[in-house]
């Protein structure tokens, strides 16, 4: 009888040695992120960085986050009569962080803000608020990416510009001009071609009053709940680029239908869609027969998102590895301060550190329209967007078992990593993009070689990569196979600069040392023990 009693007062199930919750803190208390924000233009952008991050940080928001994902949207095809709706359907808390996101200025009203640093502050914000979950990000980026490409054709730029970049989230299929605010998404792939848009077999006809009719299926078109979408299809005169409104200026639903959607890995939260057309009216954007040049620009800046994504998918996982070891203890002492645990810490916090200062430092690039963007884009796109899923593994590994349950919120994060490194081109796309960015601009190369060399003199290994790269290429033997490895010493050369001119010595010089000098493992946690580790993780620890 005793034995029971001892057994129902709940003592074999004290809990101790558990982290608390990572809730309350400032998202936007990041060394790294506010010091880059600063230096490229968007330092009066501080005080709205801290307030989002305090609101990303909260118990509120993560919810939204994890109910997003865990009742994923859900496709209607018709009504109860047989009428086509083809309408997605999401949890209202996908609408909550849509409404945020939207109201923040990370959408499309960083193109009507005249001040300089605008975009600058739009990235930092982004990579702030998708620390909380990445799916809803996809609508948002595709809306700030549209801008620049529908300007292309003026007409349509002064029609649908000031709602695309309107601080309003006003969801649900109606006439654009009676809504308060537009989301843009894009339909570029088809089956049978993928990244190789020119194989598209998607139709455009003159209708003979000013609009066009496609007829086609895409095979991956995100967001299908936006109210426009610029498409490629074949028109008479070659591949040309096309503004497809889901409700036309009628009133009536424009042909779009949805076949099904994609059943995806993670990004569960946003639907990702096959849409068919037939008979659906268009406008042409830009010239006939000229729709990848058309659609570059568009290409061109939600690639810069894949990037800052990827740096805040890898920042939201460093945060919880670090809080993770800050309050665990293990073998007599925290797990933050065992060596083996801290230089696992700092390796991540040195990749972490390199990703965002490189995303902020694009987004400057664009904020300013400097020649290295249309090199450094997609350098950027290929190597931090391939950092995150090693990343991100690394840091779930940090909580072990803690980090492997779906309440840790990293197998989400985990699920993912992988996807920025696929979208609007995967690896060998970049590198190739490359290869033709310094064949025809090559004002980018020196302007990416200028970037890089700007610390000449101040770390040897930094200067011996930078000559090592400058021979690469100027080696014009096999580009195509050699593109990936160089593209690979390109990007780590440039966040090599970057951090020895703005980041602290401890960061500095590991990161030099490690990814540039050769002192370093195959995995994480291989730096160098003479590397200052509590310097580096003391710098990424969120405040707590």
């Amino acid at each position: 009888m005793t034995a029971t009693t001892a057994t129902s007062s709940g003592s074999t199930h004290e809990v101790f040695n558990q982290p608390p919750p990572l809730a309350g803190h400032d998202v936007a208390a990041d060394a790294a992120l506010l010091e880059a924000a600063e230096r490229e233009g968007a330092g009066w952008a501080v005080a709205d960085l801290h307030r989002l991050g305090r609101l990303a940080g909260g118990e509120q928001a993560q919810r939204w986050g994890d109910e997003a994902n865990r009742y994923e949207p859900r496709l209607l095809t018709h009504d109860r009569y047989g009428h086509r709706l083809d309408e997605v359907e999401f949890h209202p808390s996908w609408h909550r962080l849509m409404d945020v996101a939207v109201a923040e200025g990370l959408a499309g009203a960083a193109w009507a803000d005249p001040r300089p640093g605008a975009h600058v502050a739009r990235a930092a914000g982004f990579h702030v608020w998708s620390q909380v979950e990445a799916g809803h990000a996809c609508p948002i980026s595709m809306t700030y990416a549209v801008v620049p490409a529908l300007r292309q054709s003026p007409e349509l730029a002064a029609v649908y510009e000031p709602l695309l970049t309107s601080r309003v989230y006003d969801p649900g299929l109606r006439t654009p001009g009676q809504k308060r605010g537009l989301l843009a998404g894009m339909g570029m792939t088809e089956k049978q071609g993928g990244s190789d848009v020119r194989a598209n077999t998607t139709t455009a006809a003159p209708a003979g009053d000013g609009t066009w009719t496609l007829r086609g299926h895409k095979w991956f078109t995100s967001a299908p709940m936006c109210d426009l979408f610029l498409v490629l299809a074949q028109a008479p005169g070659g591949l040309s680029c096309f503004l497809v409104p889901r409700v036309l200026p009628d009133g009536t639903r424009n042909v779009f239908r949805i076949q099904r959607l994609k059943d995806k890995l993670g990004n569960r939260s946003n639907a990702s869609s096959e849409p068919e057309f037939d008979g659906t009216v268009a406008w042409l954007v830009g010239a006939e027969g000229q729709g990848v040049r058309t659609i570059i620009e568009m290409v061109a800046m939600t690639r810069l998102d894949c990037v800052i994504g990827s740096a805040s998918g890898m920042r939201a996982a460093l945060t919880q590895a670090i809080h993770h070891a800050r309050h665990r203890a293990a073998f007599g002492g925290p797990l933050v301060e065992k060596a083996a645990m801290r230089n696992v810490l700092a390796d991540l916090a040195l990749e972490s550190e390199a990703a965002t200062a490189l995303a902020i430092r694009l987004a400057g690039a664009v904020d300013r329209n400097e020649p290295l963007r249309r090199l450094a884009i997609p350098v950027g796109k290929f190597w931090v967007c391939k950092r995150q899923p090693a990343v991100v593994g690394e840091a779930l590994e940090c909580l072990g078992g803690n980090g492997y349950v779906e309440d840790s919120g990293l197998p989400r994060l985990y699920r993912d990593a992988p996807l920025n490194s696929i979208w609007e081109g995967s690896g060998n796309v970049q590198a190739l993009d490359v290869l033709r960015a310094m064949r025809r601009a090559p004002e980018s190369v020196e302007a990416f070689l200028a970037e890089a060399g700007a610390a000449a003199g101040a770390d040897r290994h930094l200067d011996a990569a930078v000559a090592d790269l400058r021979e690469r290429l100027a080696d014009t033997s096999d580009p195509e196979a050699r593109a990936r490895r160089v593209v690979e010493r390109m990007a780590l050369v440039l966040q090599g600069s970057l951090l020895v001119r703005h980041a602290p010595a401890a960061v500095a010089d590991a990161f030099c040392a490690s990814r540039l000098g050769g002192d370093w493992g195959q995995t994480f946690g291989t730096l160098s023990p003479s590397a200052d580790l509590a310097a580096i993780v003391e710098r990424a620890a969120a405040p707590e």
